[in-house]
């Protein structure tokens, strides 16, 4: 199963160290971040759990919840928290799956579907696909997916800028540039012509034929 922007994120029910779970009432109303790793005591994805809850305050002002995921049970997620903040400094608050059925990472197409059945005996190398991103919205449509490698540590602050891209499009007929950040400059879409992006948007700048700039619109 191949999974594409815009297509509705596959829902489930699963354990979780928040207790069980089902995943599309637990967004509810809510953006969610589904990210995974390899395996529970490994050493890039203790620094990506630590920075995340780090920064999951951020989350929360954009109505975004958190969730993680990986192959272990989540006893060992528990066991495994104390590492991280040892490392990182920061307490993981945010609920982690565990799925060590692999059920979760398949309808995910994270792991293949001969993976087996089980998470007994595998290798952070057997799982290494399992080191995606998923951005879901409350329509519980997917809006981003990022798949890194194993030695590539995550920066969340992309995908907390992301997220600011995703929700101010979402409400308006703009697109974010190359390097956009949060109160910068946007692009009108095509959608939108001359006459009408003046009446929305006030004013706009013609940089080519088919590119217009405009002030990012107030949320």
């Amino acid at each position: 199963m191949s999974l594409r922007i815009n297509d509705t994120a596959p829902d489930f029910t699963a354990e979780t160290t928040a207790g069980p779970i089902n995943f599309h009432d637990w967004i509810g109303d809510s953006w969610a971040v589904m990210f995974s790793h390899p395996k529970d005591f490994t050493p890039v994805c203790t620094t990506e759990l630590g920075a995340m809850a780090g920064i999951a305050p951020e989350f929360e002002k954009r109505n975004v919840k958190i969730i993680g995921i990986s192959v272990d049970p989540v006893e060992s997620h528990e066991k495994w928290k104390d590492d991280i903040k040892a490392a990182t400094g920061h307490a993981v608050d945010y609920p982690m799956i565990g799925d060590k059925d692999l059920k979760v990472a398949k309808l995910y197409d994270m792991l293949p579907a001969e993976a087996g059945d089980t998470s007994e005996g595998r290798t952070p190398a057997d799982n290494q696909t399992v080191r995606s991103v998923y951005v879901i919205g409350p329509d519980k449509k997917i809006k981003l997916v990022l798949t890194y490698p194993m030695t590539t540590g995550r920066n969340f602050f992309e995908i907390l800028r992301s997220i600011d891209s995703l929700q101010l499009t979402a409400k308006h007929q703009v697109a974010t540039p190359a390097d956009w950040k949060q109160g910068e400059d946007v692009i009108v879409t095509a959608a939108v012509s001359d006459e009408e992006a003046e009446k929305r948007f006030g004013s706009f700048e013609r940089v080519l034929p088919y590119l217009r700039k405009t002030r990012q619109p107030a949320a």
